[in-house]
């Protein structure tokens, strides 16, 4: 039996995920990144707002709340991007700036994380999944600074409080489907070759990925949300095109300028050589 077609994991967040019914799709996906259960209180502002004719298809993204409070950001990327880790730099501290009012202490600074699905090969390395933050290093040991904070016990039975190593930094997960072999060794795995490939099979276990198996399921759409997920997947191939001719024929150009100006160069050193043969 064929595995059902599932739509593609962008167009899901920007016209199915944003429904709180649907929330559990997602919940599924970051609990397997993060490796703790996760639970989504709000979908908050973001790109993915955009009206369908106007949405630029490069980038999806989507801003969420859970219920600690953090700024989860899940974005896909499908083209190459300039500058592409300064504009995510750009983006947590946006978030930062934008959810702290003027005098407000800064204990109450926003956590951020920072999720990226790629679909082209950002820099170089052997894996498919990195992981960036902010440590402080002692210069000459190598040692880890560690600074903790009081916590109070929610619930507190013998000790009112205890301490934990501070954690505010923005966190950063890059996640390079192409890097990718659709072998699945975790339950992360399974939610990356889903991505990948629009697909989820029927031994996939982890949290909530049989529920997006049929959520997501393009055959049960109606056919208003077929011609929508169609049109996109056009639109998206279409401006792929685009950007890829706009590149050879910049290499192309680059080409025939550099052709031009060795052609030039070798001219030159030919004069010059004559010239040193007549004196």
């Amino acid at each position: 039996m064929k595995t059902p077609q599932l739509v593609r994991f962008d167009w899901a967040m920007k016209h199915l995920l944003r429904d709180k019914a649907n929330f559990d799709v997602l919940e599924g996906f970051l609990t397997a990144l993060l490796n703790e259960d996760i639970h989504i209180l709000h979908i908050l502002e973001s790109e993915s707002n955009q009206d369908a004719e106007n949405m630029k298809f490069n980038r999806v993204d989507l801003l969420v709340e859970d219920n600690q409070q953090r700024k989860i950001i899940i974005e896909i990327q499908n083209n190459r991007e300039a500058d592409y880790l300064e504009r995510l730099l750009f983006g947590t501290s946006k978030v930062i700036v934008d959810n702290h009012k003027l005098g407000e202490p800064y204990k109450n600074i926003v956590k951020i994380i920072s999720v990226s699905i790629l679909y082209f090969n950002l820099g170089t390395g052997d894996d498919y999944i990195y992981l960036g933050k902010t440590e402080f290093k002692g210069m000459h040991t190598g040692t880890s600074l560690l600074v903790k904070e009081r916590k109070e016990v929610p619930n507190p039975l013998k000790n009112r409080f205890y301490f934990r190593e501070k954690d505010i930094f923005p966190k950063y997960f890059l996640i390079k489907t192409e890097k990718f072999e659709d072998v699945i060794e975790s339950p992360l795995d399974e939610w990356i070759y889903m991505i990948k490939n629009s697909e989820i099979k029927a031994d996939f276990k982890s949290k909530n990925i049989q529920i997006a198996k049929a959520k997501l399921d393009y055959m049960k759409m109606s056919f208003a949300e077929k011609r929508q997920h169609d049109k996109y997947l056009m639109d998206l191939a279409s401006e792929k095109d685009i950007i890829d001719n706009a590149k050879k024929e910049g290499e192309k150009i680059g080409l025939e300028k550099g052709e031009k100006i060795g052609l030039e160069k070798g001219k030159e050193l030919e004069r010059i050589a004559k010239n040193k043969q007549t004196i």
